[in-house]
């Protein structure tokens, strides 16, 4: 297991890696930003992104990425890190070349998430939040994976593997650690790393998002029934009410109202 200081690595923590970025690390990294920064009416609006642009670089919100980040927005260091640390998406720690998220949430949890998680956990020897010592895997519970229609999901940097169990995902993490190829159940062809997954969430586009089928055959079994029944049955259609019926003489009087 990889040793931390114990924070969650979406905790208020950072690594203490501080060194400067290389010259011709530092020019890319600049040139991409300002790339990002261009697409906002506000330069401060560009901070998420240009935060996952720091992890397709370091593979974490480090030191010397939220210094850049700060200097490239007219920030301070300390509004910087109060976003990164808001959202669990931004590591303050080195991540693992793969994150694998087991949703244990209610549905997932009733279909045998619970079972999985404490499954793969054992198999790995790493528990929530923590990364094998190859550095390759890192293992969180997740809340949801918004794909209850095929419960137990598991995700490896967020792409689909439906209807899991504890073998399938042991496979899926011995895979992933000894290079064998993936193939997630919808969505991309393949897996990619932790750092390419955010360059694309910075913006970047990697070619994949229209790969693969998007929606599967149980999210779509709804619309299926719904178009079904449409199908047999007729609407009934309201007649016009009549014109006279638009009217009503008040009463005492000869003269017509609208109603």
């Amino acid at each position: 297991m990889m040793n931390t200081d114990g924070s969650p690595n979406y905790g208020v923590v950072p690594s203490p890696d501080t060194d400067a970025y290389s010259a011709d690390v530092l020019t890319s990294l600049r040139a991409d930003a300002a790339e990002v920064i261009a697409r906002y009416p506000q330069k401060r609006s560009a901070l998420l992104p240009l935060l996952h642009l720091v992890q397709s670089v370091d593979g974490f919100v480090s030191p010397r990425g939220i210094e850049l980040c700060a200097d490239l927005l007219g920030l301070t260091g300390a509004e910087v890190s109060g976003v990164a640390t808001f959202y669990s998406q931004y590591k303050r720690h080195p991540n693992g070349k793969y994150t694998v998220g087991v949703c244990t949430n209610t549905l997932c949890a009733i279909m045998g998430g619970d079972e999985i998680w404490d499954f793969v956990s054992a198999h790995l020897g790493i528990g929530h939040d923590e990364t094998t010592a190859d550095g390759l895997v890192t293992l969180e519970r997740i809340e949801c994976n918004a794909a209850c229609d095929y419960a137990p999901v598991v995700m490896a940097n967020w792409e689909f593997f439906d209807n899991q169990t504890p073998e399938s995902t042991s496979k899926l993490v011995d895979d992933l650690r000894s290079g064998a190829p993936v193939t997630p159940t919808r969505g991309a062809s393949k897996v990619c790393s932790f750092k390419e997954v955010s360059r694309v969430l910075a913006g970047f586009h990697d070619g994949l998002a229209d790969e693969g089928v998007g929606a599967g055959p149980a999210s779509l079994e709804g619309l299926k029934v719904a178009k079904a029944q449409s199908a047999t049955k007729t609407r009934p259609v309201k007649a016009a009410p009549a014109a006279d019926a638009l009217f009503e003489a008040p009463k005492g009087t000869g003269k017509a109202k609208k109603k």
